[in-house]
């Protein structure tokens, strides 16, 4: 017997283990996501003694300047670093509980390095600026970073048990997720 289009995507959505909640979550697993990126940037910064602001899409030091060229390495480190330490940690918590919503925070962690890099333009991304103060070519630290998510979320996909085509929905509600922030941030930077 056919399966009609929408019952193959139920099927494939429920094979997948995304139902309602995960789809409501990534929303905000996005934002969380976001931030904590943007926190390292903080706490770096904030640890070398600049005095730093933080927003959804942006850490800078309040002055427009940090005290000394090494802080912005260090800081600009800050968030690709966090990234992959909330990819590490929900991995270890994936592992631990089988949890799809654990997943789903490992899987956004890695998607929004990916996304960012290669839509936002890699000019403009965190491992350009750390390859341009360290002398080295730009792609060399996105790649780097890349390939240490990607085994993260490779290992991840392996606890689960997830084929390739439940990644592919994972991408679609980690755009969905991603542009609903990119809104919002737009929003906010129009209002101020």
């Amino acid at each position: 017997m056919k399966r009609s289009f929408t019952n193959g995507i139920c099927h494939d959505l429920k094979e997948s283990r995304i139902d309602w909640k995960v789809f409501i979550l990534f929303i905000p697993i996005a934002f969380i996501t976001y931030i904590f990126h943007e926190f390292g940037h903080w706490i770096f910064g904030e640890l070398l003694g600049n005095d730093m602001t933080l927003s959804l899409n942006n850490s800078a030091p309040k002055s427009g300047y940090f005290i000394n060229d090494s802080h912005t390495l260090w800081s600009a480190i800050g968030g690709p670093l966090f990234t992959i330490i909330q990819s590490l940690i929900f991995l270890v918590i994936t592992w631990i509980t089988k949890s799809i919503y654990a997943y789903s925070i490992a899987f956004f962690a890695v998607f929004s390095r990916f996304f960012s890099i290669l839509f936002g333009g890699i000019n403009s991304q965190d491992e350009a600026r750390i390859a341009s103060m360290l002398v080295t070519n730009k792609y060399i630290i996105a790649a780097i970073v890349l390939t240490i998510l990607f085994l993260i979320l490779w290992r991840c996909n392996r606890i689960m048990k997830l084929n390739p085509k439940a990644i592919g929905y994972f991408t679609v509600l980690g755009t969905f997720a991603i542009l609903i922030v990119i809104g919002i941030n737009e929003l906010i930077m129009i209002s101020k």
